[in-house]
């Protein structure tokens, strides 16, 4: 538009010089007369240019220049770590421009960008807290087994409490490094079609010595041939953490249960238990890494089981949701699709 203006002014200019061109054919003129409107010409011609790079350069600045720089300072700050950089909308005489498109993407990377930033402090934070638990335990018990003229028994109790904080620490750093291959995408799916109600069965087995030991009372209710299309061994993550979490909060003399049921195109897996339950605002985080809720339950586990579970079943592209009240259980229900009615009956 600026570039438009310009030239029609300096056209102009030009029409006029030629128009007092023409008129000198008809009108006798002196040489002397032609020359000066030709300068004048020239002179206006010269000054509107320089007028309108002096326009220009002002307006440069204002459109150009300034959001330029504020898109450096803030690039800039970014660069020094500093997440909570914003840049302001100027919006140009038109209303919004390409600037204003740009600036809105650079708030939207910064505000990304802060979240995992705090997302990393707060794993780090939460790793080292974990970490250091089971190690002070382990050293504590170390250095009372070194006590002279200890009795066998509390030695053989110290030894279990070392050999139970060391199993803890092995686990937590097991599921730190799955959870991180998951999220890495390093791990990918290899779906196989299989039964899921004997999945189901064989990994609840591997419980038994825990319920038989706590007295828990067992209910299955599994659908028959319910067949999906899935990584089995993914899926295994998912029922080993639901089962092991339900019988770890269920007191003892309490109740487990697993049901398997068909609905529509999906096959539903709900694990049920007795336990102390959890609240509406701890089932809102639940499946977040390391957040635990209830603090008096926070030696059980290290929060990671959970969102190593909620990052299984969104790979496998299934849904997960909880149920739950404060000292009447949970209720876990996952979500996934079945291998089709052609591959059941071809199978069969």
């Amino acid at each position: 538009m600026f570039f438009l203006l310009n030239a029609f002014v300096i056209t102009c200019c030009m029409e006029l010089f030629l128009y007092t061109m023409r008129q000198s054919m008809d009108i006798t003129y002196t040489e002397r007369g032609i020359r000066f409107a030709a300068i004048l010409t020239l002179a206006n011609i010269i000054f509107l240019s320089l007028l309108f790079t002096v326009i220009d350069a002002v307006r440069r600045r204002f459109t150009v220049e300034r959001p330029v720089r504020r898109i450096v300072d803030g690039a800039e700050k970014i660069a020094r770590g500093d997440f909570s950089a914003r840049i302001e909308p100027l919006h140009g005489i038109a209303g919004e421009d390409g600037f204003d498109v740009i600036t809105d993407c650079f708030n939207r990377m910064a505000e990304e960008l802060s979240g995992v930033e705090t997302l990393r402090s707060d794993f780090i934070a939460n790793v080292s807290h974990e970490l250091k638990t089971p190690l002070a335990v382990m050293q504590n018990y170390a250095v009372l087994l070194q006590s002279p003229g200890l009795p066998e028994e509390q030695r053989l109790e110290y030894a279990k409490a070392i050999t139970g904080q060391s199993r803890r620490l092995a686990d937590l750093i097991t599921n730190i490094l799955k959870l991180n291959r998951l999220e890495n995408q390093q791990i990918y799916p290899a779906a196989k079609r299989y039964n899921l109600g004997e999945q189901l069965a064989e990994c609840l087995l591997n419980f038994e010595s825990t319920w038989e030991k706590k007295n828990i009372d067992i209910e299955t209710d599994l659908e028959e041939e319910v067949f999906v299309e899935s990584d089995g061994e993914l899926l295994s993550l998912v029922w080993n953490n639901l089962f092991s979490n339900a019988l770890k909060f269920t007191e003892n003399g309490g109740a487990v249960s697993v049901a398997l049921k068909t609905e529509g195109e999906f096959a539903l897996v709900r694990v049920s238990d007795t336990g102390c339950g959890i609240s509406k605002e701890t089932g809102k985080h639940i499946f977040e890494k390391f957040y635990q809720g209830d603090t008096s339950h926070a030696a059980r586990g290290n929060g990671l089981g959970l969102a190593l579970v909620k990052r299984v079943v969104d790979i496998v592209g299934g849904d997960i949701s909880v149920e739950s009240e404060v000292g009447k259980g949970s209720t876990f229900t996952v979500k996934i699709r079945r291998a089709d009615n052609g591959d059941i009956q071809k199978d069969s």
